[in-house]
């Protein structure tokens, strides 16, 4: 927020009463405003711009030559889980700074259904004096099934009320169509608080068309994230919702809706780029928001239209557009330099006005500071995991499951069935098929049960994997083909309290500790790069060809994407929003129980 100390000095500085901190010479100014660029001059004072004048005649302490340079607006990241990065705060900054990333607009719901209101608090104490900003999309569904899971803590409507009134706080984040449907007063309660702050309401409307959408978006919902066809992208606008194009390292969503935008001759004017959730190897190889941006103007998207989609339109979408989203007089300097509009790469990053990435420099590195103890040790199993945990127990030769079946780079997945052999009475995997067995283990010490399901499309055919993050519950989630591999998989995340874990034959091939809430690392960037590598190439050892295997595996236990979920409670048939029994009638009808 501004002082009126900032502001007189900003418009002194403007006067000519007193030198500017520094001018950008010559710089080719991208103008998301009158969606123009030019060459001028860029003044800088304190955090924030004095001018974009040609010939403002002020000075300066610091001039920066910037011939053959384009400015453009510090990119927005307009819904993330930095979790999901596997990175603290501190090191994502080494990682999404250099692509030109200053501002990300952030939910919190995996620190918040690990450790609460506190947890949250921890991060945002974290996030002080980082070269960006996190604006923080306050968790709406902490649990995001309740009833149907067990998570380490809650958020309801007093504690929700309390981070909305943060000033960091631009919106409630993500509510799924359940909560509003099944007419949840608790919910449209937090949806009303927010609104009443003048702060707007997140979507995460997968799957939803017609009347449906119709009575979600008339809750206060602002905007979806997990559109997967132009169809559901054209219909969400025309209900008046923004559309967060995302691209993730699994969710890959941009080209069919660019495409979609493209045939249809559709305004970008309701359109902005995210990434949800994207590991960090996926951000050092491709790009974060540049990468969507890059990708974009490839299929054809103009580059203005593309640029505003990933600065001025969040900035407005979230009514922040007077401090960030564009280079004007009084907004906040976050810069960033580079060569060409039609390849975004960074030359040089500024951030309210610091010069905070050079690429002519040497990479700096953010420390990443001590965590306490209690954030540290949130794995309690009430006992070890064991193989006869996982068993699934049926009469005859063989028995019909319900099955999730994964969709190919999609988070989404179809309800399936499949006839399983039974050996010894118990169901057994199939490898050729690629049927694997999932599990997810309760983690919070609070009842230790065990949710089990079968699994189409994970390609794993020797070992198990384990994660102990599996949204939004973040229970221990293991995928396998055998029992005893799982479970010293599970007893494996469960020691360095959290983290992933591969095991072939009773060995014990990789393994990497995240002990920040059992889902980030202490680590620096470069370390959980060279950490996660090796975990996907024990990964690769299983016979597992996805290009992200540990995101896809912490995905396949949402409740809230259709169509199946698993929970420790079990199978969770996400549009019914009710559990289902995992062995069906040979017909493939559903039995009355779980087993």
């Amino acid at each position: 927020m501004r002082t009126l100390e900032e502001m007189q000095t900003l418009l002194r500085a403007g006067l000519g009463k007193e030198p500017c901190d520094a001018v950008l010479r010559r710089v080719r100014l991208v103008n998301v405003f009158s969606r123009q660029v030019y060459e001028t001059d860029l003044w800088i004072k304190g955090r924030r711009i004095v001018s974009i004048c040609p010939d403002a005649g002020l000075t300066a302490l610091h001039e920066i030559p910037c011939e053959g340079l384009t400015a453009l607006p510090g990119l927005i990241d307009s819904h993330m889980h930095f979790e999901s990065t596997m990175l603290s705060p501190e090191a994502l900054a080494d990682i999404i700074v250099p692509k030109g990333t200053t501002t990300v607009c952030a939910d919190l719901m995996e620190i918040a259904n690990v450790a609460g209101e506190r947890g949250v608090s921890c991060m945002l104490e974290r996030m002080q004096n980082l070269p960006y900003r996190m604006l923080l999309q306050v968790s709406s569904r902490v649990p995001t099934a309740p009833g149907l899971e067990t998570t380490g803590a809650t958020l309801g409507v007093q504690e929700v009320t309390r981070l909305l009134e943060l000033e960091q706080s631009v919106s409630l984040g993500e509510m799924d169509p359940s909560k509003i449907l099944l007419e949840q007063p608790e919910y449209l309660e937090k949806i009303r608080r927010a609104l009443s702050m003048r702060k707007i309401a997140n979507g995460h409307a997968i799957g939803r068309t017609g009347q449906e959408l119709n009575v979600y978006s008339s809750s206060g919902i602002s905007d979806d994230h997990e559109c997967v066809t132009r169809e559901e992208m054209l219909e969400r606008l025309q209900l008046g919702m923004y559309v967060l194009v995302r691209e993730g390292s699994t969710e890959r969503n941009l080209e069919e809706l660019i495409r979609g935008v493209l045939a249809m001759g559709l305004s970008c004017e309701n359109l902005c780029f995210c990434t949800d959730d994207k590991h960090i190897d996926v951000i050092e190889s491709e790009g974060h928001i540049n990468y969507n941006v890059n990708k974009a103007v490839r299929l054809g998207l103009p580059v203005m239209d593309a640029v505003c989609m990933a600065t001025v339109n969040a900035a407005k979408h979230f009514r922040v557009e007077e401090e960030i989203g564009s280079l004007t007089p009084g907004r906040l300097a976050d810069i960033v330099l580079c060569r060409s509009l039609d390849d975004i790469q960074p030359e040089k990053v500024f951030f309210e006005g610091r010069l905070v990435w050079d690429s002519g420099a040497p990479a700096p590195r953010t420390p990443v500071r001590e965590y306490p103890e209690w954030i540290r040790h949130t794995v309690r199993l009430l006992k070890p995991a064991a193989p006869e945990q996982f068993a699934v127990r049926a009469p005859g030769p063989s028995a019909s499951v319900c099955l999730i079946d994964l969709i190919p780079l999609q988070i989404i997945n179809r309800r399936a069935a499949a006839e399983l052999p039974v050996c010894g009475g118990l169901v057994s995997c199939d490898a050729a098929r690629d049927i694997a067995k999932i599990a997810v283990v309760e983690r919070y010490g609070k009842n230790g049960r065990t949710g089990i399901g079968f699994l189409r499309g994970f390609t794993l055919r020797r070992g198990a994997m384990a994660y102990s993050m599996s949204h939004d519950h973040h229970n221990i989630v293991t995928v396998g083909v055998d029992d005893a591999d799982m479970a010293l998989c599970v007893n494996e995340v469960a020691a360095m309290q959290g983290g992933l874990a591969v095991v072939i034959g009773g060995r014990l091939i990789a393994s990497m500790a995240l002990p920040i809430g059992g889902l980030m690392s202490e680590r620096s960037a470069p370390e959980v790069r060279s950490q996660l590598a090796a975990m996907n190439a024990a990964a690769r050892e299983t016979g597992c060809t996805l290009p992200a295997p540990f995101m896809t595996l912490s995905f396949v236990s949402l409740p809230t994407v259709p169509e199946l979920g698993l929970t420790d409670l079990g199978l969770i048939d996400v549009n019914r929003h009710c559990l289902v029994p995992l062995l069906l009638e040979p017909s493939g009808e559903l039995k009355g129980a779980q087993p």
